[in-house]
């Protein structure tokens, strides 16, 4: 009888017993949350860079050239939002205005290594056989070189100005694209629907346009939106050593190399045009990585 009452009481224990919620299936909800935070936030600051590349005077009328040397070396405040560089010219207006550069070459930049490493990447990946072993290894001695390196002897040979240094960062990212592009034509070449099309008599390049190149492209695009960050980098990199835009012209690059001297009473000349630099690069990292997720 004991044994009885034992276990009603067991079950009736059981049933008054209220299940605690489960955190960990709250987890997913706030980290898609957050996750989405940080690319609004990364799209806000990408749309404003660009407004600054194409509409500079609507941010900042002032002129970035002209300086009042009374206002020299003034740390940031509401007139001077980043403050004043040496000879006293504002800071922000500068920025600002060197966005147009600065973006238009990381632009240029991306487009040469796009085009010129889809090409080559959908020439090895469809044709084979010795031409993709050829153009292969050429991508390998690229790969081989660090981009930086690769760009700055580039720029060397080239010369100076912000062209020259958007070439020279194209073509380091080049062989990042031919290897994204041919493993996914020879990804898309061995889907069945491409045997099926082939097997009905389509021809060749119908087969190319239509199925192999169409289904090939959305890495590759995602891959862009990624090297974007980086041909920023390289881009303010060459120009921080004074291979970009030829002075007082204003560039992201350059800004931090005038800033660089008076770095112990100034920290606001380079601190500020660099802090620019990292949320442009990470904002670009971040819409990539969602474009490259969407295109899974």
């Amino acid at each position: 009888m004991s044994d009885i009452l034992t276990r009603v009481e067991t079950v009736a224990t059981a049933e008054t017993v209220v299940p605690k919620p489960n955190p960990v299936r709250r987890r997913p909800r706030v980290r898609s949350l957050v996750k989405n935070i940080w690319l609004a936030l990364s799209v806000v600051v990408l749309v404003l860079a660009v407004g600054f590349a194409l509409f500079p005077s609507l941010f900042a009328s002032g002129d970035p050239l002209k300086g009042t040397p009374a206002d020299k070396l003034q740390g940031p405040s509401a007139a001077h939002w980043f403050g004043t560089d040496n000879i006293g010219r504002d800071l922000y207006t500068r920025v600002v205005h060197g966005a147009g550069l600065s973006l238009t070459a990381t632009l240029f930049a991306v487009a040469i290594a796009l085009v010129a490493g889809s090409l080559i990447g959908l020439l090895a990946g469809a044709v084979g056989g010795v031409v993709d072993a050829i153009l292969m290894r050429i991508v390998d001695v690229l790969l081989s070189i660090p981009a930086l390196l690769l760009s700055l002897a580039l720029v060397t040979a080239l010369g100076f100005g912000t062209r020259n240094v958007a070439i020279a960062v194209g073509v380091s990212l080049v062989a990042n694209f031919a290897r994204v592009m041919r493993s996914e034509v020879l990804r898309v070449r061995q889907s069945l629907y491409v045997e099926a099309a082939y097997a009905s008599g389509v021809r060749w390049y119908d087969v190319f346009g239509r199925h192999i190149l169409r289904n090939s492209y959305g890495p590759v695009i995602a891959l862009a939106a990624v090297e974007f960050g980086q041909a920023v980098l390289a881009v303010s990199a060459l120009s921080f050593l004074g291979f970009g835009a030829v002075p007082p012209t204003p560039e992201w690059g350059s800004l931090i190399s005038e800033g660089r001297s008076f770095l112990a009473t100034a920290w606001w000349m380079t601190t500020l045009p660099g802090l620019v630099i990292v949320a442009v690069v990470l904002s670009a990292h971040r819409v990539g990585h969602a474009i490259e997720g969407g295109t899974r």
